[in-house]
């Protein structure tokens, strides 16, 4: 068995590399990850650079790979640890650089130690990669390895191997087999039920339109308007927009039935849109942006519409991004989620442990409490998904 780093995925072939990808999740598909590199939205200028490592057996046969990065900032991440870099600057040492094994602005679980299905021993491999990964980090001295939402499958050898455990919440939304989007909202108590027909019938009362299609059905002229969309909420917002049009027109073709958009019109002008994507079982919303405030829009296109496309296609998941706690009263339960922390200076991982041993109850608490306002009824109330673990 040998371990492999590659600089870039474009130097492994994408059929061999999307071998390794359970459910077709499209952000850990070749074409995904290897337009991010091709268009420059990871890099040197963004602090995000490929390390990828793979693992081969003696003939040359592909049992594993993880997606890694050797960090510079936190930008992106959604498992935050700017306090920490922080205390490292205090003391005088380096946080960065660290190495991330996390897909790069996108905070979806999902497999980050993958396998090839049918080898005699998985979990020979895994513990391979993360050994290899912890050696190269004492190797080059850095600070920290970060695995951010893994599965519960790679977070049980990473805190085998002595990684600190931390939690994190989102809302997520489960299809208990709907008939339609009125028998899942039969389920709401009869106040968030009108509340809900009232955020879409302003909607509808406003003369706004809503038209979903897959990303290879959209015009370049509607690409470049959804575009827009996306760096007007991040430059309102005061982030970066990393994702070029390039990156998305290019996915828009590779990935195109993947992806999920949701145009707002009106009087047949395009005002606002969402980017969202989907595997076998889920979907992600990722993206919004609008031209113009129009009330409970923002509801219809990124919860509303996105459901009822869950529905109608049988997908089993929702998962509309990371925090909002918004989200509950339109049935995106709290949900708990996952990261592993390599911390390389004994002391600070005493400190960082310490912290953790305060901030996972608080965080357990969190999660608890907002079950309390769930939207359901309680005859009919889903189980919590705020109890247990990655899928």
């Amino acid at each position: 068995m040998r371990i492999e780093r590659l600089h870039r995925l474009s130097e492994l072939p994408a059929a061999e590399w999307n071998a390794l990808i359970p459910e077709q999740n499209p952000f850990l598909s070749h074409e995904f990850l290897s337009a991010l590199e091709r268009h420059g939205c990871v890099g040197e200028d963004t602090g995000w650079i490929p390390w990828h490592l793979v693992c081969r057996d003696n003939d040359g046969r592909l049992l594993g790979a993880a997606p890694l990065y050797l960090k510079y900032n936190s930008y992106g991440e959604f498992v935050f640890d700017w306090g920490w870099a922080e205390a490292y600057r205090r003391h005088g040492l380096p946080y960065y650089p660290k190495l991330v094994g996390a897909i790069p602005y996108t905070p979806v679980t999902s497999p980050r130690l993958l396998l090839a299905p049918d080898q005699p021993d998985p979990q020979t491999t895994m513990h391979a990669m993360i050994d290899y990964a912890l050696e190269e980090s004492r190797r080059h001295r850095f600070s920290s390895i970060h695995w951010l939402f893994p599965t519960a499958t790679d977070l049980d050898p990473l805190l085998t191997q002595g990684f600190l455990h931390r939690l994190g919440c989102q809302f997520h939304w489960q299809n208990h087999g709907y008939r339609d989007f009125q028998d899942f909202l039969d389920t709401f108590t009869a106040k968030r039920r009108k509340a809900v027909n009232r955020e879409r019938r302003l909607v509808r009362d406003a003369g706004l339109e809503l038209r979903l299609l897959s990303g290879d059905m959209a015009t370049e002229a509607q690409w470049h308007t959804l575009h827009g969309f996306y760096r007007s909420t991040f430059e309102r917002l005061g982030g970066v927009p990393t994702l070029s049009l390039p990156f998305f027109q290019e996915i828009a073709t590779t990935l195109g039935q993947q992806i999920v958009l949701v145009m707002a019109y009106a009087q047949g002008r395009e005002v606002a849109g969402t980017i969202s994507f989907r595997d076998d079982a889920t979907l992600y919303g990722r993206y919004w942006g609008c031209q113009s405030d129009h009330d409970s829009l923002h509801f219809e296109a990124c919860y509303y519409q996105g459901l009822e496309y869950c529905i109608q296609t049988g997908l089993q998941r929702f998962e509309p991004g990371a925090q909002g706690e918004h989200k509950i009263h339109r049935g995106f339960l709290p949900t708990l989620t996952h990261s592993a922390h390599w911390i390389t200076d004994p002391e600070f991982r005493n400190a960082i442990a310490n912290f953790l041993s305060r901030e996972t109850p608080a965080l357990q608490q969190y999660a608890r409490e907002l079950l309390q306002h769930s939207p359901y009824r309680s005859e009919v109330t889903p189980d919590a998904p705020a109890m247990v673990g990655p899928a």
